[in-house]
C-alpha cells in the first residue's frame, strides 16, 4: 500500500529553552514535551515506587521468604521482555541474598502463556515454595488456585491490561491493576521486575539489613531492562525513557552482561555507538527467536551466565535460530499475501484481516501478523494450528484500534467464541476452536469496521519537515541520536526532501542503494530496506519525494550521512 508522507503541523515550542536546536524543539513539541524537565533521563527522576498497588504487600511476602529460605520457582515468558524479566528477578533475588531461586518458562507449543494450571502444577511438582510471576500472571486465574490449593503462595508481577478477574494471588504488582497510583502505565513486565527489586532493597535496608555494608547497586541490571523495554514495544513514557537511557549507558560503557556483549557481537553491531533502535531490531529477534522456534530458556541462560565463551557459544545458537525464523516468515508472508490478494476481489483491503494455513508455525505467527499490518495498514489476525483441534492466534493492530479491546468486545457480543486471549492496544494473542474460525473472522470484521475511521484507513508517514542543505551533517545527525532514546509513541525523527535519483541498484536481493542529489546540489546516499520489488528498482523513475531518517553509514573507513528511506513517491 503507497503510503502518504504528512507534514507534522508546527506547534508552539516557546515553553522549551533557546539553548536547543530550533529543529530539536519542535520534535520535542511534537512528541508532547511541555517541560524540559521531562527531558531528565537521570536515575533520579523516574517514578516513585511507593505510588505502586500492592508494593508494601509484595516486599513483606518476599521478606519472609528470604528469612524462612523459601524455594522459589520464577514463572516467566517466552518472549524478549519475559527472558529480560526472569533474568532480572532471578539475579536481582540472588544479589540480595535469596539462595533457592529457580525459573521456569512455558515452551509455547506445550503449556501455552503464562502460569497456566499445567503450568502451576509442573512449578508445584519441583518443589515451589513461592511461585513469582514475571510479564504474566494478571490473567492466569485457574492456574494461581491450583497453586494456591497446593499450598503454594504466588507474586504476580505483571503489565498487561487485566480482566474481569484477578487472580488470587498474595500479592499483585501491575501498573495497569485497578486502583495502582503509579505514574507510568507503560511498563514492560521488565520495568515491573525492577522495581520490585528496588523496593525489596529498600525495605531489607529499612529493617537494618544493610548497617555493616553496602546495599547491592540493582541499577547493574538496566542493560536488561532497557532491552526488555524497548524489544516489547512498549510507549517510552518519560520513565521508561530514562530505564533505556540509562540501561545504553552502562552497555556503552562496556557495564553489561555477557550474554548481551554476545547478542551484539553476533548481530554486528558496536557497543560503544548502540541506540535503542538496536536494541529492538538487532537484539530483541535474536532473544525471541528461541522462544518462537525452540525454547527461551536458552535465551534466558544467555544473559544470565557470567561466562563470555559460554555466552558467546548460546549467543551463536540464538543467531542460527533467527536465520531459521526468517526463512520461515519470509515463506508464511508470502503465502499469507496470496491468500490476502485472492480475497479481495474488488480490489479493496478488507478493514480487519484475520488469515490462516495449517502449516504455517505458531512461533512465527506475530511476526507474520506484523509484517502484514505494515503493509496493508489495517488490523491483523493470523493463526496456526494448535493442539486439541484449536487455533492459537496472534494480532497486531494500528494506531488508534485498541485490539485487546476490540478481542473484548467480540468476547461480549460472542460468548464463548474465544476461548481466551490478552494484550496490549497494538498486539494481542487469542485462542479459539478451530471449527470456528470462519465465525470468528467474520465477527472479527465486522467488529473492526464498526470502529475504523477513513482517518485510521489512511496509510500516512508523519514527517517532521523539510530539512536545509546545512543539516546533513554528521554533527546534526549526532545530536539527534544523542536526542533519544526514540521508539514507541516517541519516535525517531523522519524528514521529508524533494531529491533527483542520480543512481540506483539492488544490493542483498531486496535493498534499494540510491545516490540522490538535493535541490542544493550536494549529494546524499540512501537506503531502502525490503523495498518492494514490484516497484523497485526502476530506471524510468528519476524524481522523487523521499521520508527519510537521518543516519551515518560506516564502509571502508569512510564515515558519510546516509538516508534510511521509509518511503519513495515518484514526482
Amino acid at each position: 500500500m503507497q503510503k502518504q508522507i504528512i507534514t507534522r503541523q508546527k506547534v508552539d515550542d516557546r515553553f522549551l529553552p533557546d539553548t536547543l536546536h530550533p529543529v530539536l524543539k519542535q520534535i520535542y513539541a511534537s512528541r508532547g514535551i511541555t517541560d524540559i524537565n521531562q527531558l531528565n533521563n537521570s536515575v533520579a527522576s523516574l517514578e516513585n515506587l511507593k505510588k505502586f498497588k500492592g508494593m508494601t504487600a509484595a516486599v513483606e511476602l518476599l521478606m519472609a521468604a528470604l528469612d524462612e529460605d523459601k524455594r522459589i520457582i520464577i514463572v516467566g515468558d517466552f518472549d524478549a521482555d519475559g527472558a529480560t524479566s526472569t533474568a532480572v528477578m532471578m539475579l536481582g533475588l540472588k544479589m540480595l541474598g535469596f539462595a533457592k531461586v529457580e525459573f521456569l518458562v512455558p515452551n509455547r507449543f506445550g503449556f501455552g502463556y503464562g502460569l497456566t494450571p499445567e503450568m502451576a502444577e509442573l512449578t508445584v511438582a519441583q518443589g515451589a515454595e513461592l511461585i513469582i510471576t514475571v510479564d504474566n500472571g494478571i490473567s492466569s486465574v485457574s492456574g494461581v488456585a491450583v497453586a494456591k490449593q497446593a499450598g503454594v503462595q504466588v507474586l504476580v508481577t505483571d503489565h498487561h491490561l487485566p480482566g474481569s478477574e484477578l487472580p488470587d494471588a498474595d500479592a499483585i504488582v501491575n501498573p495497569n491493576q485497578y486502583g495502582c497510583e503509579f505514574g507510568s502505565k507503560n511498563l514492560a513486565g521488565v520495568g515491573v521486575a525492577f522495581y520490585l527489586l528496588l523496593a525489596l532493597r529498600s525495605g531489607l535496608k529499612d529493617r537494618g539489613a544493610y548497617q555493616d555494608k553496602a546495599a547491592p547497586n540493582i541499577a547493574e541490571l538496566l542493560d536488561l531492562v532497557a532491552l526488555g523495554t524497548v524489544a516489547d514495544v512498549v510507549q517510552l513514557d518519560s520513565n521508561n525513557r530514562i530505564l533505556i537511557y540509562q540501561g545504553l549507558q552502562r552497555i556503552r560503557s562496556g557495564a553489561c552482561r555477557p550474554g548481551i556483549k554476545a547478542l551484539i557481537d553476533v548481530a554486528g553491531k558496536q557497543q560503544q555507538k548502540m541506540v535503542a533502535s538496536d536494541l529492538g531490531f538487532a537484539l530483541g529477534p535474536r532473544l525471541n527467536a528461541a522462544g518462537r522456534l525452540d525454547d527461551m530458556s536458552l535465551g534466558i541462560s544467555c544473559l544470565l551466565t557470567d561466562d563470555e565463551s559460554l555466552a558467546k557459544d548460546m549467543a551463536y545458537q540464538l543467531d542460527q535460530l533467527n536465520k531459521d525464523r526468517r526463512e520461515i516468515e519470509q515463506g508464511m508472508q508470502l503465502e499469507a499475501e496470496r491468500v490476502l490478494a485472492q480475497l479481495q476481489l474488488d480490489g479493496q483491503v478488507p478493514d480487519g484481516i484475520c488469515l490462516y494455513q495449517p502449516d504455517w508455525h505458531q512461533g512465527v505467527i506475530g511476526i507474520v501478523a506484523g509484517r502484514i499490518k505494515d503493509k496493508y495498514h489495517r488490523p491483523t489476525v493470523v493463526f496456526a494450528q494448535g493442539d486439541n483441534g484449536e487455533m492459537k492466534g496472534s494480532s497486531r493492530s494500528i494506531p488508534g484500534m485498541h485490539i485487546r479491546d476490540m478481542l473484548e468486545e467480540i468476547d461480549s457480543q460472542y460468548p464463548n467464541l474465544i476461548k481466551k486471549f490478552g494484550g496490549h492496544a497494538m498486539a494481542a494473542g487469542l485462542t479459539i476452536d478451530g471449527s470456528r474460525f470462519d465465525t470468528f473472522k467474520l465477527a472479527f470484521g465486522l467488529t473492526i469496521e464498526k470502529h475504523i475511521t477513513d482517518e485510521q484507513r489512511t496509510c500516512a508517514i508523519l514527517t517532521d519537515g523539510q530539512l536545509s542543505a546545512d543539516l546533513f551533517t554528521l554533527d546534526f545527525v549526532q545530536l539527534l541520536k544523542q536526542a533519544g532514546p526514540w521508539g514507541q509513541a516517541f519516535v525517531e525523527p523522519v524528514f521529508e526532501g524533494q531529491f533527483r535519483i542520480v543512481q540506483q541498484r539492488l544490493v542483498g536481493e531486496k535493498h534499494l542503494k540510491l545516490v540522490f542529489a538535493h535541490e542544493s546540489g550536494m549529494m546524499l546516499d540512501g537506503i531502502y530496506f525490503n523495498v518492494d520489488l514490484s516497484v523497485w528498482p526502476d530506471a524510468s523513475i528519476t524524481h522523487v519525494k523521499a521520508a527519510f531518517v537521518l543516519d551515518i553509514n560506516e564502509f571502508r573507513n569512510q564515515v558519510n550521512v546516509q538516508l534510511l528511506i521509509r518511503e519513495l513517491i515518484a514526482r
